[in-house]
């Protein structure tokens, strides 16, 4: 008898701990999906992952400076290239951008090309930060993605001052709008993918987000497993 892939797989995740940002509902999410999951600022644990989530809250330069204290900067960005998914939330989607306007100029992973953005207001409706739920929008098919079977203009729980520019269009997976602002809401780009909203506060659309991933990374593992059998 065929044994299906989330039978055969039992991924596990690297949760980046940088000493900002609640983790725990993260590593529920991934629990709740089949994800096992650990909290984790060893660079070892998070080396020998299957996949890693870049989480994080607060300001861009201390996160990196954070990063760098902590020798994961060159774990991260390797990552992909090693055929391991990285998936970034929140500010962990705006790290892996080459850089980033808050309280001045910082480098960032470089991993997507790009900066970091401030929104701007001009009306008092529309504060900043943006806290609560907002609508995203389909840039391009959503099939084989992390946003399967999320329907478009879905609500998503957004926590965020700044958003991400990047260069290239055809990495935007959903666009949000706030203000006067059109901005990025997740993106993809092989074995990156990233939120700036809060799938693990997102209700039922947010874990179904975290069950793609899965997917993701199983078929992943698969791939490579297959790869080591020829």
């Amino acid at each position: 008898m065929q044994v299906s892939m989330p039978e055969r797989f039992n991924p596990t995740v690297a949760i980046v701990d940088i000493g900002i940002g609640n983790l725990f509902s993260i590593q529920q999410a991934c629990t709740v999906s089949g994800l096992a999951a650990v909290i984790t600022s060893d660079k070892n644990k998070i080396l020998s992952a299957n996949a890693v989530i870049l989480p994080g809250v607060g300001a861009f330069g201390d996160a990196m400076q954070n990063l760098g204290k902590l020798d994961l900067i060159s774990p991260l960005r390797d990552a992909p290239s090693q055929g391991r998914f990285l998936i970034g939330v929140c500010l962990g989607l705006q790290l892996l951008m080459e850089e980033s306007e808050e309280f001045g100029n910082h480098k960032g992973l470089g991993l997507i090309k790009g900066t970091v953005r401030r929104f701007e207001s001009d009306n008092a409706e529309h504060k900043i930060p943006q806290i609560g739920w907002n609508r995203i929008h389909t840039r391009k098919p959503w099939n084989n993605t992390a946003l399967a079977d999320i329907v478009d203009e879905a609500w998503m729980y957004f926590v965020h001052s700044y958003y991400v520019a990047p260069d290239d269009p055809e990495v935007v997976l959903a666009e949000s709008h706030y203000s006067n602002t059109s901005y990025c809401a997740a993106l993809s780009k092989g074995y990156i993918h990233a939120f700036q909203f809060h799938p693990e506060r997102s209700a039922a659309s947010g874990l179904k987000i975290y069950a793609n991933l899965r997917k993701m990374i199983c078929a992943g593992m698969e791939r490579a497993e297959l790869s080591c059998s020829d």
